[in-house]
């Protein structure tokens, strides 16, 4: 079976896209590759038709089967995929934790089994013992790395256990690796070759570049609430289909959507707060529906694969580059033309810059955090997190570090549990990474300078694309 026969049979397409093919043949061979691919361009399709035709190998042994494994960071992205690949007949599943003790327990025995092609896991998986267990009993043929810029401190979601990829290569006797994100500087670039242990002539690198030559970008500079929604409305109007607003806060969402039913203008609205199955109703309705228009902060986003989304909107500045690239790149999916517009209200930094200071804790506050957990857990579990934020901020609802810490424990495995209800237990000592002023200082003067380039993007007076081609370390033809 070739490459272009799975495409065809499994997935519905007639042929591939860009250098699609050339990423797949390079890891049949055996090669270790990083794949830089925009938004919707199909950047999972390099490791999953590997993933079939490898197992395809050994289907008459099941016991012998290889297993593609698949780390990504987003429990609810790989529900999304896994349940595509189920729907397509392929063999494929996800061990996280979603899933009760029993159901994790079954899946474990199947993976023993050799039942599955596919495995997504977190990389916080290989802190079980019980998974490095039944991982060591299966061949792993394929170790895919997806949203791989997570393993570089400094890219724009950081996951500890990303560092950890050279010794999970090594437990799985160095298999063939591909790491795939849609974003990543030359310096997060070199970042994923070092953390994954390889060396840069052993990993070739597949960039589809971040041109699209059917997005216009604009940037239009205003003053008010008033200004914004002049614009939304004529965008709306000027660009029949669906399209995407983003907001930076879920109660500036709320008051333009409140602006927009005062219009008669229909819309979903869709942020975190929502009951996930309110969210899923939403996206479901969005995808599914023509000319829909959507308010959203960025939690809308991942599975958001619309092909015919002709305007993505950003009423609020972004935080990064990165976030900004990946939430235009949603608009346009079937190469006809399609309008992305930044909405820049200099009165929107100051938000953003309380995101940062947010983001950004101090050693001191984590080790008071720790030092909280560690006396007083039974008071927090009781009196809850408000009662520890009241403790930590001195009634300041408004401070959000204490989120921020919390979920960086929880990533580095200092704690294990619930944060939603609050049920965790302390089970390892504050990490040096957070007990280390200069290191935190450093990663905050990054994330400035992130914010500072939307800036400079948005002053800019030349050709917007080349402008982000070049904070990508690419060339540029206009």
């Amino acid at each position: 079976m070739q490459p272009l026969t799975v495409l065809n049979e499994c997935f519905g397409h007639s042929s591939f896209r860009g250098q699609q093919l050339d990423a797949i043949q390079r890891v049949l061979a055996g090669g270790h590759s990083l794949v830089i691919m925009p938004t919707g361009m199909g950047k999972s399709l390099c490791y999953q038709i590997p993933a079939i035709l490898l197992a395809n190998q050994d289907r008459t042994d099941t016991a012998k089967r290889g297993l593609t494994l698949v780390m990504s960071p987003l429990i609810a992205l790989m529900k999304d995929q896994v349940d595509s690949l189920r729907a397509r007949e392929i063999a494929a599943a996800y061990i996280n934790s979603s899933l009760t003790r029993t159901e994790r327990e079954d899946r474990y025995d199947a993976v023993g089994r050799g039942e599955y092609d596919l495995l997504y896991v977190t990389p916080e998986r290989f802190r079980k013992p019980e998974f490095i267990d039944v991982i060591r009993r299966r061949r792993v043929d394929l170790l895919a790395v997806d949203e791989a810029h997570c393993i570089s401190e400094w890219g724009h979601d950081f996951r500890p256990d990303y560092t950890r990829l050279r010794e999970f290569r090594e437990l799985l006797n160095g298999p063939t690796t591909i790491a795939l994100t849609a974003t990543a500087t030359p310096d997060v670039q070199s970042d994923i070759v070092q953390q994954l242990g390889l060396r840069n002539d052993e990993v070739v690198l597949f960039h589809e570049g971040i041109d699209r030559p059917n997005l216009r970008l604009d940037v239009i500079e205003l003053w008010d609430d008033d200004e914004k929604l002049e614009h939304i409305l004529r965008i709306r109007n000027s660009r029949p289909g669906s399209g995407i607003v983003y907001f930076t806060l879920i109660k500036t969402l709320m008051r333009f959507s409140d602006h927009l039913t005062a219009q008669g203008v229909p819309h979903l609205i869709y942020h975190g707060e929502l009951e996930r199955t309110q969210r899923k109703r939403l996206q479901d309705h969005f995808m599914n529906e023509p000319n829909h228009l959507a308010l959203a902060t960025n939690a809308f986003g991942m599975g958001i694969d619309k092909e015919n989304i002709r305007f993505v909107v950003h009423a609020d500045v972004p935080g990064s580059m990165e976030s900004y690239y990946q939430e235009i790149g949603r608009a346009g999916r079937d190469g006809l033309a399609s309008e992305c517009v930044l909405l820049y209200d200099q009165r929107d930094l100051a938000t953003q810059m309380e995101f940062l200071k947010w983001s950004n804790p101090d050693a001191e506050f984590y080790e008071r955090v720790y030092d909280f957990l560690q006396h007083e857990l039974e008071q927090v579990t009781a009196f809850g997190l408000d009662w520890l934020r009241e403790r930590l901020h001195h009634r300041d609802k408004h401070d959000h570090r204490l989120e921020t810490a919390l979920a960086m424990l929880d990533r580095y495995g200092v704690i294990e549990g619930s944060l939603s209800p609050f049920d965790i237990q302390l089970v390892d000592d504050l990490p040096e990474p957070l007990r280390d002023q200069s290191r935190l200082d450093e990663k905050l003067r990054r994330d400035q300078q992130k914010l500072y380039t939307l800036v400079q993007y948005a002053k800019h007076e030349g050709d917007r694309k080349a402008f982000i081609h070049e904070y990508f370390g690419l060339p540029y033809t206009a």
